[in-house]
């Protein structure tokens, strides 16, 4: 019984020690996607410095470099437990396989000693021909042979495990050496990190003895947003209500009546209901709006950077891209309107019907597609409208219904 549980314990530790490399590796790649973004984040951040925009947004870019500062150091501090992991278990190995060569060692000594004690060919001859009989004689000399081939085994085992000791030793100084060059990383890191953030309390205190002026800002904002917010609603309910009013007419039954429960939903022939359960089922899947580029306005409630009991409220994302992009469709879909600001001819959006799921691309300075256009994943929509300042931004939001979704729950 021992015996077997000494076998399960040896393929668990076996199986852990091939499992961290690739965990390892994902850490790896996931790390060298943060110091992308990291380094796209701060050459953004450079050239808002030198056209002297809004400090603002050089407040918001720089709570996104620290964000993204921040998922760095968690990734480091990952591979730090799987490296310590995969250091206490190779240890485990190493001494597991320290025993098991130590009994080899020693039942080989006793081997060679009780041969060499019986080594006189004179002996051996009298051991065989001292046999009652020829049967007894031929097991004798058999036994002989299989005593020399299990001596040679012994010492073939005993050459096996050394080796495979010093490919662990070699796995367990390199598994040291790396979670060494983690922990340097990590503070390296957490520097940078301090600086980001003394950086970001210096742009706060820069922005303080203006007061007034940045809540008459932040205010207009909020209005504008809300303001954005209940036209959007306007667009899809009466969206809601014309495709609910067709299927109604296909089907030769009435449409649902303005006011009730089922008015404020798309009522979904069967292709529709696939269209939208193929979305549902890409949740966290979809790729992103924008070919390039980072989020530094998340969706909810979110603290202001400067007015720490002020909140906030988004009900989509901002990202920030390079000049230039193009929103890009998340999903295959019909574009069933086209909005455009009629104080700003530059603001565009996009919406995309996927069943009762909208995708928005909004902030759009010229659009590539049509209302009632179909478009595929990834297919350019328009180009994404860059202000008077320099600056990129995408505004994407992902509703049901009339109902808004956290789009960074969506996104790949």
């Amino acid at each position: 019984m021992n015996h077997f549980f000494k076998i399960i314990f040896f393929f668990f530790i076996t199986s852990m020690c091939f499992a961290q490399p690739s965990e390892q590796q994902k850490l790896e790649e996931r790390k060298a996607q943060i110091l992308k973004e990291i380094s796209e984040n701060k050459s953004r951040l450079e050239a808002e410095k030198k056209k002297e925009k809004s400090v603002l947004k050089q407040i918001d870019q720089q709570k996104n470099l620290i964000q993204l500062r921040q998922k760095l150091l968690n990734t480091t501090a990952k591979q730090t437990r799987l490296l310590s992991d995969e250091i206490y278990l190779t240890q485990l190995e190493m001494n597991k396989l320290n025993r098991e060569l130590k009994v080899l060692k020693e039942d080989y000594e006793k081997m060679i000693v009780k041969s060499y004690k019986s080594r006189n060919e004179q002996s051996r001859i009298m051991f065989v021909l001292s046999s009652e009989n020829f049967l007894q004689a031929y097991k004798r000399i058999q036994y002989m042979k299989q005593y020399a081939g299990f001596r040679k085994m012994q010492g073939e085992e005993i050459k096996i495990k050394q080796q495979k000791l010093v490919v662990v030793e070699n796995r367990l100084a390199e598994s040291k050496k790396e979670k060494e060059i983690v922990l340097v990383q990590t503070e390296k890191e957490k520097q940078e990190l301090e600086k980001e953030k003394q950086e970001q309390e210096r742009l706060v205190k820069s922005i303080q003895k203006d007061k007034k002026k940045l809540a008459a800002e932040i205010d207009k904002k909020q209005k504008e947003a809300k303001q954005l917010e209940r036209k959007i609603k306007q667009i899809i309910a009466a969206e809601i209500a014309a495709a609910n009013k067709r299927n109604a007419a296909k089907a030769g039954s009435p449409a649902p009546k303005a006011g009730t429960a089922e008015s404020t939903k798309f009522l979904l022939t069967p292709e529709g209901k696939i269209e939208s359960n193929n979305f549902k089922a890409n949740k966290g899947k979809l790729p992103w709006p924008v070919e390039k580029g980072n989020i530094f306005q998340k969706y909810g409630d979110q603290p202001h950077p400067i007015h720490k009991n002020l909140t906030v409220h988004n009900s989509s994302i901002e990202i920030s891209t390079e000049k230039g992009s193009s929103a890009r469709a998340v999903f295959a879909g019909e574009v069933f309107q086209i909005q455009v600001n009629e104080n700003n001819r530059n603001w565009k959006a996009v919406y995309v019907r996927h069943g009762d799921f909208i995708t928005i691309y909004m902030n759009l300075s010229s659009v590539n597609v049509v209302k009632g256009q179909k478009v595929n994943i990834k297919q350019k929509l328009g180009t994404i409208h860059t202000d008077n300042s320099g600056s990129t931004t995408m505004k994407f939001a992902v509703l049901q219904n009339t109902t808004y979704l956290n789009p960074e729950l969506w996104l790949n």
